[in-house]
């Protein structure tokens, strides 16, 4: 079986699914009430600057400030001065307060953090990349001929003298392009940069002067390659509107579109309902039998490998391998699958050789070659961990989909109904001997109700014997196992 890219379209609603060999591999989200932010470009106002961090907070209209960070400035055009590497300066003398200032979102407001911005703009195309403030040529790593990559440099190079606009870098799919199409890419490239300079001069301060395009025209552009057959859309409108968006700037990609009428919605053809549930669970089961466990926190992403059910046929470490190397194609899938990003740990099950080591971290390596999102495994630790970022751009899938749970708050454990009962009888000796009641009434949860009137009747009982009260009991349908009150009668 070959890639594919589905397209589901509800009205508030879009998700594109990435299928590779029959497989769900990435999911993209944007819902109208919360749209990306990633590449749009903002005529921004400094609100703060902040020495002791070397960063900047700027308004560009959103409900939180912006961050910039000095090491985002390195190519800034100032007043009456032309644009000049910047990057081992203070940030005071970088930008101040009240100053209007061109910037790029590169990453989407996370959690509680604003949006992360620069100022080195760059343009993503079909081919390349332009950034009109430095003047780099840049060829990706994973176009390997060497032949190739010294045509696409020459003849960027040839282009920039000539017209004098920035930099680019050649993406993977400008691999054996012609150099008309190149050229007229880069020739759009600039007109386009010129449009966006004379927007920005005109355009009031926390405004937007340039959006990035919408999450099916990106797909379309960024996650199509030469290895994905075909893009099936399953609303009219939508298919219309791409098509005519690739027929205009990526003729290659329109004749593989194609519009999916069927009743059965287009995502429970490859079972992708089922499989974004999966990627919402903590544990993930290997074929083997073994399973993963991941634990997803503000600072990191945790990863357990174990054995499970899987007891192998020959050595323990014969199995310990195993369970490891199957696990890699996994926390590889799951890492793409979930977005996660940032730091990352994995706890492999401890391996004592080190050919096994090696073995397993190449795996890891080598699956996740296919990942849009940079990424950079160390060695094994001493400890046997093994340390890994992964570059984050927007929220996590269990972050898009879901909010922390009202019961617990997010801690993913509640208190026993035992120990909730201990609480209750401290609380009901600090209510009897502060005041003068005629008697005391406890509301609380059936499970807590059941475990006084059962485990705790002879505690309860000689509670009230002590304080010299009788103690009643109501049972409070809305209250959470943990929730009660202790009222005076």
């Amino acid at each position: 079986m070959s890639d594919e890219l589905l397209i589901n379209v509800t009205p508030r609603e879009t998700r594109v699914a990435l299928v590779e060999n029959g497989v769900l591999q990435e999911l993209y989200l944007e819902r109208a009430s919360c749209q990306g932010l990633v590449g749009n470009i903002y005529k921004g106002r400094v609100c703060r600057v902040l020495p002791g961090m070397q960063a900047a907070f700027v308004e560009i209209g959103l409900e939180r400030a912006a961050f910039l960070h000095a090491s985002d400035i390195c190519l800034l055009e100032t007043e009456g001065l032309p644009p000049k590497e910047r990057c081992n300066d203070a940030i005071q003398d970088l930008v101040r307060e009240g100053q209007d200032i061109l910037v790029q979102v590169i990453k989407d407001p996370l959690g509680t953090k604003g949006a992360r911005l620069t100022t080195q703009v760059s343009i993503p195309s079909r081919y390349l990349v332009f950034m009109p403030r430095c003047e780099t040529v840049g060829i990706s790593q994973k176009i390997e001929g060497e032949e190739e990559r010294q045509r696409l440099k020459a003849l960027m190079s040839t282009f920039m003298e000539t017209h004098e606009c920035g930099g680019y870098i050649a993406r993977t799919a400008a691999e054996g392009v012609s150099q008309e199409m190149l050229e007229a890419e880069m020739s759009f490239l600039c007109r386009l940069w010129k449009s966006i300079q004379e927007r920005a001069a005109s355009a009031p301060p926390r405004s937007m002067v340039h959006e990035d395009l919408r999450l099916v025209p990106r797909s379309l552009r960024d996650l199509v390659g030469p290895d994905l057959e075909k893009v099936r859309v399953d609303s009219r409108e939508t298919y219309n509107r791409a098509l005519e968006f690739s027929r205009k700037f990526i003729p290659e990609v329109a004749e593989r579109l194609e519009y999916y009428p069927g009743e059965r919605p287009i995502f429970d053809l490859y079972n992708i309902e089922d499989e974004l549930d999966k990627a919402l669970q903590r544990k993930v089961q290997l074929k083997s039998g073994g399973h993963l466990v991941f634990d997803q926190t503000e600072a990191m992403t945790t990863i357990d490998v174990n054995t499970g059910a899987f007891v192998g046929h020959r050595t323990l470490e014969e199995t310990i391998f195993k369970t490891n190397l199957e696990a890699t194609q996994a926390i590889a899938r799951q890492l793409r699958l979930r977005n996660l990003g940032g730091i990352i740990i994995i706890d492999f099950i401890d391996m004592t050789e080190e050919d096994h080591k090696r073995q397993v971290l190449q795996a890891l390596e080598r699956y996740l070659e296919k990942d849009h999102a940079r990424s950079h495994v160390s060695d094994v630790s001493a400890l046997g961990l093994v340390q890994m970022t992964r570059k984050r751009t927007r929220e996590s899938l269990e972050h898009l989909l879901c909010e922390a749970c009202p019961t617990c708050g997010g801690r993913g454990s509640v208190k026993t109904a035992e120990t909730v009962c201990y609480e209750i009888f401290r609380e009901i000796l600090r209510e009897a001997r502060q005041y003068d009641a005629q008697s005391l009434l406890v509301l609380c949860s059936q499970e807590v109700v059941d475990r006084l009137l059962d485990e705790e009747s002879t505690s309860l009982a000689e509670l009230e014997e002590f304080i010299g009260k009788p103690i009643k009991l109501q049972v409070e349908q809305l209250y959470t196992q943990e929730q009660y009150d202790v009222v005076l009668m």
